[in-house]
């Protein structure tokens, strides 16, 4: 299947090289030239993945990135971010973008880009072998990327969802933040370890009865965390 890719950019020259470089790779490719049809396009879209310049007129890559995961959207996102601007890259990888790529960049290496994170959306790492898991009142549907918890919705980011579910693949298993960051950001992605612990946090606060006292994400002081396997696999 052939997958579509939307580039909101507003460089004219730019676009026209990406495009043709995208499309010489198969791949099907809609464009934006400005913040608010590109956040349209995303949102009303069926797309693979989204790369989006931050600096957009109208509204920016961040806001795009940050409105399509309040909403719910999980598509993947790769930020063009100027170089230099570290700020802008944590902070995007903060509201939910996969990855960067600074400009100026090479087109073969956001091509490298594009393929690694299609190839590990929409779960990093193996898939589980179930479709579904429950634990305590939450069930996690994977082929859906549903979460609910007592019968409801939880709006879990893209981001989110990916750890929530290396967890129940790994659960039992001591990981490292330097594992997590490795197999759910990717290794030549540069957020730190603060990152993994803002995102465990924002997750516990969506699971967790008492947050403050998770029962499934367990922290080990200094090493990392354990998602409870004796507490989830009675509800299996």
């Amino acid at each position: 299947m052939t997958s579509r890719i939307l580039v909101v950019e507003d460089d004219p020259s730019l676009v026209q090289g990406l495009r043709s470089a995208l499309e010489g790779e198969g791949y099907v490719v809609d464009t934006a030239t400005d913040g608010k049809k590109g956040f349209e396009c995303a949102r009303d879209g069926d797309h693979a993945l989204l790369v989006l310049d931050v600096m957009l007129p109208g509204m920016s890559g961040l806001e795009i990135a940050k409105r399509l995961r309040d909403s719910g959207r999980t598509t993947p996102i790769i930020l063009l971010t100027a170089r230099g601007d570290e700020n802008d890259r944590v902070l995007g990888l903060e509201l939910g973008a996969d990855d960067y790529v600074t400009k100026p960049f090479s087109v073969r290496e956001l091509l490298a880009r594009i393929k690694a994170v299609l190839k590990r959306a929409p779960v990093a790492g193996k898939a589980p072998v179930r479709e579904m898991f429950r634990f305590g009142d939450i069930e996690v549907d994977f082929k859906r990327q549903r979460v609910t918890k007592g019968g409801h919705d939880l709006e879990l980011s893209t981001r989110e969802f990916r750890i929530l579910a290396y967890f129940i693949e790994h659960r039992g298993e001591m990981l490292s933040r330097e594992q997590l960051l490795n197999e759910i950001w990717g290794y030549d992605v540069f957020p730190t370890t603060r990152t993994v612990d803002n995102h465990i946090a924002r997750l516990r606060k969506k699971i967790e009865d008492e947050p403050d006292a998770p029962r499934w994400i367990l922290t080990q002081r200094g090493a990392g965390y354990v998602f409870e396997t004796a507490a989830a696999d009675e509800a299996v």
